[in-house]
Formats: structure tokens, sequence, C-alpha cells
């Protein structure tokens, strides 16, 4: 009964973690390039008491064995990395990426993060930040007469200057990509860090290498579905419910055995 209880415990904290991930999902509904996930679950070691296979007689053996399993575990939380839908903003440095490359930015302890947001900024001296005012990469710097700025599928910036008939050409904007790209480690307000799990990025230009086209005036919204995230709750809770339910009934029978010896 004990081990029942233990098993029961296991469901009830995986089904938690579910629930922890699905309330992040529809928090982030409105985020900006984010990316839902899911919870990944594994079955947790098993108790052999009767090996498959081992003798039932000199000539025979058992065709099946007895196995008793200890529960459920959550072993990693799993990024849906599906395209999010395009949104108009009419913002000159609203950027988005339709395909699977990454916007680079210096964050300030030196080290370079990743995202999909790219809802970019002018700062001071005219270079083009994030909304936390961390520096793109490769640097993109706009004059101070700039009119109007241009950026290509390809990710050139170029810009109208007063007085000049020709656009000038002041950047170009290089996106990042991974190997596997969902063992990017979340640091939140949009980042990611590369790990091992990720690999290296792997620079280049837009349109190139499957790094995706430039979008001049878009945001990328987030994947999430409300609709599949609330039939994912209901389910959920479900099983929840049903977790309790089981916990109960094997408190029931402890309290029969007890009351059945005294």
């Amino acid at each position: 009964m004990i081990e029942s209880l233990s098993v029961i415990r296991s469901g009830l904290e995986g089904q938690q973690t579910q629930m922890d991930l699905i309330s992040n999902n529809l928090a982030n509904i409105n985020t900006p390039g984010f990316k839902r996930a899911r919870a990944v679950f594994h079955d947790l070691l098993y108790q052999n008491q009767s090996q498959a296979g081992a003798f039932s007689s000199q000539a025979t053996n058992y065709p099946s064995g007895l196995q008793k399993g200890t529960g459920a575990n959550v072993v990693a939380t799993e990024p849906i990395l599906t395209q999010g839908s395009l949104q108009q903003t009419g913002n000159a440095l609203d950027l988005a990426i339709n395909g699977s490359g990454y916007f680079q930015v210096l964050m300030p302890t030196g080290q370079v993060a990743y995202t999909r947001d790219g809802s970019f900024q002018l700062n001071a001296q005219g270079q083009v930040v994030s909304a936390l005012g961390y520096l793109m990469q490769p640097p993109v710097t706009l004059p101070r007469n700039a009119q109007s700025i241009t950026v290509g599928t390809d990710g050139t910036v170029s810009v109208q200057i007063a007085n000049q008939t020709n656009a000038q050409n002041v950047g170009q904007i290089q996106l990042a990509n991974f190997v596997n790209a969902a063992g990017l480690q979340n640091i939140g307000n949009n980042l990611a860090t590369q790990t091992q799990a990720s690999g290296n990025p792997i620079p280049g230009q837009p349109t190139f290498n499957g790094l995706g086209s430039m979008a001049q005036g878009y945001l990328e919204g987030s994947n999430v579905q409300v609709v599949d995230e609330m039939i994912d709750m209901i389910a959920t809770q479900r099983a929840y419910e049903l977790q309790t339910q089981a916990a109960k009934s094997v408190d029931g029978m402890l309290n029969a055995l007890n009351a059945a010896a005294t």
C-alpha cells in the first residue's frame, strides 16, 4: 500500500509540472517570439519480481515477467519551435524572422544571447538595441540625419539621408542557428544562451542556410494556441483528479486493514 502511495505521488508531481508549463504557456501568449513548452514523461525504474525468460521448469521458460512500476517522472521540458504568426506593427525597427534563425544581442556581462523577439529600438548613439538596451550583434548604427530605414529580406540595412537621392547602406543583420536549438537555456527577458546540448552558434546572413528571411514592420507572435492549451489543461486536471482519487482509495484500504488488525 505504501508503494502505491509513492507511485501516486510521482504521478501528482508530474501532473503539477505539466500544469505549471501550461500556465506559463498561457501567460506568454502575447510575448513576441515565445515558444510553448511541453513536459516529457518517462516511467521510473521497475521492480523485477520475476524475470522474463526465467526457467519455469527444466524445459520451459516464463514468456513474460512480473514487473511492478514505481511511477512516472518529468525528465525534460521540450520547447516546440514551430513558427509563430507574423503580426504587422508598421514600426520600422520591428523585425520578424520567417525561418529558424535567432537574433544576437550582447548582454552587459559580455555574453551573447539569442532571441526571436525582434522589437528593436535606437539608443542615444543611434545603435540598434533590444528593449533592454542590449546591442544587436554585429552592431548596426544609423546616422543621426537618417530620415527612414529599410531592412531587406536578406538583412541589409539602408537609410535615406536628407538631400541625397540614393539610399546609403549602413549595416548587415546576421542571424544565428543551432544544431539543436531545443537545447538552448532560457534565461528570461525573451533571451536564451547556448549550452553544450545546443552546440555552438552557426551565424550567417538571412535567407541563407535555412536561417530564414527578415520581415520589416512585423513581429513574430507566440506559437501558443489557446484551444490546445485549454484541452491540455482539462486533460491534466482530470489526470490529477484521478490520481487524487486513487490516493483516497489506498487510504481507505489502509484504514480497513488497520481496523481488521485491531
